[in-house]
Parts: C-alpha cells; structure tokens; sequence
C-alpha cells in the first residue's frame, strides 16, 4: 500500500508541477476514480467466484507489470503524458478488482472475534501510510525523477505478492451454493443477488444510505478545510500540512484504539457515537477562530474516523454470508466512490459563493441530527447488537 500510495501522490505532482493546468489534474482524477467505480460490479462477482488470495495477488502483480513498463519507457526517453494517464488508469482498475477480495478475504483468514481488532490494526497501518506517503513522494521528486520511484513500487508490491501467497494462510474456504455459469448473464444474475440481498436486509439498506449520506456530508471537512485555513488563518505551507498531519494521527490514534478496546459491546452504537463526534468537529471548525484549537479538533475529527469505519466493516464481515460478501463490498465501495465528487460537485462552487466557515457549520449540524436519526434505526442497533452471523445463503 506504501508504494501504490507513493506513486499516487508522485504522479499527481508530477501532473500539477509540470503542466500546471486544472483541467490536466480533473483528467488524471476522473481516470484514477471512474475505473475503480465501473470496475467494482465485476469485481464483486469475481471475489464470489474464484480464490480471493490468487485475485488480490493477480491485480496487485498486473499493476505492477504496469507501473514497472511505464518506469523503463520513462527512463528510455519516452515521457509522454499519456503514459502516465494509462498508468493511472490501470492501477484504478486493478485496485478497484482488488479491494472486494481484500474486505471479503479478511474473515476467511481471521478468527471472529479478533476482526474489530484486526479491522483496527490495518485502519491504523493505513493512516500511518497516508501521513508517510505524501511526505515521502515530496522528498523522492526533489532528488529523483519519477520514473525510479515508479521502481520502488514494483519492489514494494514484489514483497507484498510474495508475502501474501506464502504467509497468508486462508482457514475457512467459500461454499459455492451451485456451479457459477459464463457469460453476462450470468454476471447480471450474480450482480443481482447481492443487491436483492442488500433490499432484503434493513439493517444493510440502513448502513449504505448512511455511509452515502455521511460521504456527502463529510466532504466539506474532508476536502475544504485546507482553502479555509488558507483563507481564515494565513496561507502559510506549515499550516496546511500541519492541518493533514493532526488529521494522519488522530486517524492513526484512532485505530489503534479501536484495535485495543473495540469499541462498545453494540457496533451500531460506536458508529453512531464516531459520527456524532465528526459531526461536532465540522460546526466546531466553523467557529474556532485560534489555530491550534483548530488543530487539536482536527486530530479529534480524525480519531472520528476508524470509530465509524472499522465497526461497519466488522459488522459487514460477520453477518453476510461468505459467498455474497465481495458484492457487498463492491456496492459499498461504489457508493463511497461517487459520494464525495459528487458531493464536491455541489460544494465546491458554493465554497467560492459563500464562506466555507457557513458550510462546515451547516454540513455539520446535519451530520449531528443524521447521528439523532441513525441511532433511531431499529434495525440497524439490532444488527450491531447480534455476534452471531446469519446463515443466509444466495440460492
């Protein structure tokens, strides 16, 4: 994950630094987002079909087959934009084929009472990887040229294959309730049966409306608080990292103490508790008029985060059924996919309209009521509240 995060990051600057054009950097974002969502149907059938360990390991090797011929065509003189364009794109295609067989592969390979656990641990890797890898790009395209970063992904994703096939050791195999069929048919069908099995589960509906409301909602604090700290607290660089930085580690605290206390006995309850206290930090952010105030919220707002996520993921990967889970998970992962450009498609322009100060205050206050609202979902306290996994199975 390091080095697929490296590279994100080198290419995007890469792109920003050396064509300085807005609609160059919206070209190279719809080509790392858009595949990743159009992809993830069939990824989600394909995490059903076949063994999810060969799958992670054969998407991960194809990005990196990618990456390392983009590297020697760089590196021969070729340095066409376009490359760097497929390059983008594959690796979206091939991270959006690996993500449902990751999310469905955990419960084959932890035991379940240690997933929340589990769940925190990689949530908690993963923030150390966000606030690494930005540094890390900066400091590698001072001194190198991008094509030998490109080099050390495929390194990194080398280990990573290796360790996978020969340390990962899969102890519960999927039971195929009948022989699957070729041919697109048969995938719409397949397709089909996990959204029938999302419809037939309150609890599911539940969860997807609220991680798409929550991604729209949470946007303005996710993506618009750099500009208003530029605007409202000085356009200084120190700031702004600053800013990601208490972000990083509060995220990173956040996990690790998910990972060691869990959370409450009902996930839902977790959840709802994380979303509320995000929700506090957004009106917070649009009051505060001191910066390290500002900072300290932003670490809170980050710790946030794992508290809501992690607990969905466990309750995801503890009540569907083995054999629908990666189209689950491909549904998921398409609705957070689409929630925030389109979100930001909204809000951006009003960002430029009216002060951002006024969108976090009003972006927050419906996160705090959407909290009230989630917390009166019957169904969804229910399903937090039960351990034991439903023994549902696609027909």
């Amino acid at each position: 994950m390091f080095g697929s995060m490296l590279v994100s990051h080198s290419i995007t600057w890469h792109i920003t630094l050396q064509a300085q054009s807005g609609s160059m950097v919206a070209v190279f974002t719809c080509a790392a987002m858009l595949p990743l969502v159009l992809v993830s149907p069939f990824a989600g059938v394909w995490a059903d079909r076949y063994n999810r360990k060969y799958l992670v390991n054969i998407s991960d090797a194809a990005i990196a087959l990618v990456t390392l011929l983009v590297a020697i065509l760089y590196a021969s003189g070729m340095r066409d934009v376009w490359m760097l364009l497929a390059a983008v794109t594959v690796r979206s295609i091939g991270q959006g084929i690996q993500q449902p067989a990751v999310s469905a592969l955990i419960p084959q390979i932890v035991p379940e009472e240690q997933l929340a656990r589990f769940n925190g641990i990689q949530s908690a890797a993963q923030s150390l990887t966000m606030f690494a890898a930005p540094m890390a790009a900066g400091a590698l395209l001072t001194f190198l040229p991008i094509e030998q970063i490109f080099f050390i992904d495929v390194a990194t994703a080398a280990i990573g294959i290796a360790t996978v096939f020969f340390c990962v050791k899969v102890s519960r195999q999927i039971e195929q309730p009948q022989r699957r069929k070729a041919g697109i048919k048969a995938y719409t069908h397949e397709m089909a049966e996990g959204f029938r099995f999302i419809g037939d589960h309150s609890w599911l509906k539940t969860l997807f409306i609220a991680s798409a409301l929550f991604g729209i909602l949470a946007s303005p604090a996710a993506m618009m608080t750099p500009l208003q700290v530029a605007r409202s607290f000085g356009d200084d660089v120190w700031r702004l990292t600053a800013v990601e930085l208490a972000f990083s580690v509060g995220m990173m605290l956040g996990g690790i103490a998910v990972a060691a206390w869990g959370g409450f006995n009902n996930k839902a309850h977790t959840m709802v508790a994380a979303w509320l206290l995000f929700g506090i930090c957004t009106v917070l952010f649009g009051v505060i008029p001191n910066f390290w105030v500002y900072l300290a919220v932003m670490a809170f707002c980050g710790l946030s985060m794992p508290f809501f996520n992690t607990p969905a993921a466990t309750l995801m990967q503890t009540k569907i059924p083995p054999n629908l889970m990666g189209r689950v998970f491909s549904v998921l992962m398409i609705i957070n996919g689409l929630a925030m450009p389109l979100s930001m498609a909204l809000f951006g322009p009003l960002g430029d309209a009216v002060k951002i100060e006024r969108l976090l205050i009003i972006t927050g206050a419906l996160l705090i009521i959407g909290g009230f609202l989630l917390y009166r979902r019957r169904e969804l306290i229910r399903a937090g509240a039960v351990q034991a996994p439903e023994k549902t199975t696609a027909e």
